[in-house]
């Protein structure tokens, strides 16, 4: 979010108070404002959700409205990006990856 400078303090207390309820809502994992503290107005605002159907319903509620509402107080549109994750790997797949590393290497110094 691009924030008109002199929006910048309602916008911030605006998304602070939103993370208050979203982080109460089923699903929400994280629910996290960045901003700068130097006075920049660019905000960034990164939610996790445990799935789409949570997702879904945070975005007809309430507070997504809010959300939205902000539009007039920003310099440039409002972008949003949502992104899917379709599994996780873990220790397991970063092991494998290094032992396949190691075994070319011994390849190599054949």
């Amino acid at each position: 979010m691009d924030v008109l400078p002199q929006k910048r303090k309602e916008v911030m207390q605006t998304l602070l108070s939103m993370t208050e309820t979203a982080v109460k809502e089923k699903g929400c994992l994280s629910y996290e404002v960045f901003f700068h503290r130097d006075g920049k107005t660019v905000f960034n605002l990164i939610e996790e959700w445990k799935n789409h159907e949570d997702l879904e319903r945070h975005i007809r509620s309430e507070g997504f409205s809010v959300l939205l509402g902000t539009k007039s107080l920003l310099a440039k549109p409002l972008e949003m990006k949502i992104h899917t994750v379709s599994h996780s790997e873990g220790w397991k797949a970063v092991n494998a990856i290094r032992d396949m590393r190691t075994s070319k290497q011994r390849e190599i110094l054949k």
